[in-house]
């Protein structure tokens, strides 16, 4: 009896571990499924629970999602041979980096995308999300001034580009922190990364900026993403009164240990 009880018991238990599983993974906002493309869209918690906010990254991720299903399918009308084993994989994730003096809320943008080639790729871009004005902002209003190869932004890349050192280093990546593979960031602010204000140990704060990097972008495809970080006090020079007012404190531990 006692063994017809655990034959019994075992799978019982597996499938609610499989119920359970199911109901805590996210659901997707939106998808696409064809023979061609299966894409989904994904907002966090607190992307939702702004409705400006999740309207704006629902609005574009959409427009993602039709673009690559419309391109999906021209593929598969061409060359329908490179289908055989499945069509593509599309995901989109938006998720809260920080949200500093209850106004301003960092958003990181991770895309994966298996198009059948040698292997997946991905991409990250940042939004900076202004709660008062309901719109998406840079970071110009944080500084003085942001002209191309201006003082702010010299001294930014500058510290962008010694981060990403320290960051390969640890990587035992010592031989890609190169002029070669950085030459492709500029003193702009188109140019020199996709950026988000830093969570901070102050409550209410931002500890500087981080720049988000994809594969490819600043090393190999096998180094993955980057992440380099900007302590607000090398920028102090160059702050507005707004600039000064959201920065301060320092980068916790857990940030910095979290990075891709």
């Amino acid at each position: 009896m006692a063994t017809c009880l655990r034959s019994s018991v075992i799978p019982l238990l597996g499938l609610l571990f499989v119920q359970s599983a199911l109901a805590a993974a996210p659901k997707p906002e939106a998808t696409v499924k064809t023979k061609a493309i299966e894409a989904s869209l994904y907002l966090d918690d607190r992307i939702k629970a702004d409705a400006a906010l999740a309207a704006d990254c629902l609005a574009e991720g959409k427009k993602w999602l039709d673009k690559n299903a419309a391109e999906a399918a021209s593929e598969l009308k061409q060359d329908p041979q490179f289908f055989r084993d499945g069509g593509w994989s599309f995901e989109r994730k938006y998720s809260v980096r920080s949200a500093v003096g209850d106004r301003y809320v960092s958003i990181v943008r991770d895309d994966y995308m298996d198009t059948r080639g040698a292997h997946p790729n991905t991409d990250v871009n940042t939004i900076l999300w202004d709660r008062a004005e309901k719109k998406r902002i840079s970071i110009r209003p944080f500084f003085n001034e942001t002209a191309d190869n201006g003082p702010t932004m010299t001294a930014m890349l500058k510290a962008v580009i010694a981060s990403l050192r320290v960051e390969k280093k640890k990587r035992d990546a010592g031989d890609t922190a190169t002029a070669e593979w950085f030459k492709g960031l500029e003193p702009n602010l188109l140019k020199i990364g996709a950026v988000t204000l830093a969570p901070s140990t102050e409550a209410g704060k931002s500890s500087g900026l981080t720049f988000h990097y994809p594969p490819y972008a600043v090393g190999p495809y096998v180094e993955g993403q980057y992440v380099a970080f900007v302590p607000w006090e090398t920028l102090k020079p160059y702050l507005t009164a707004e600039g000064t007012r959201i920065f301060g404190g320092s980068r916790p531990k857990d940030d910095e240990e979290e990075q891709p």
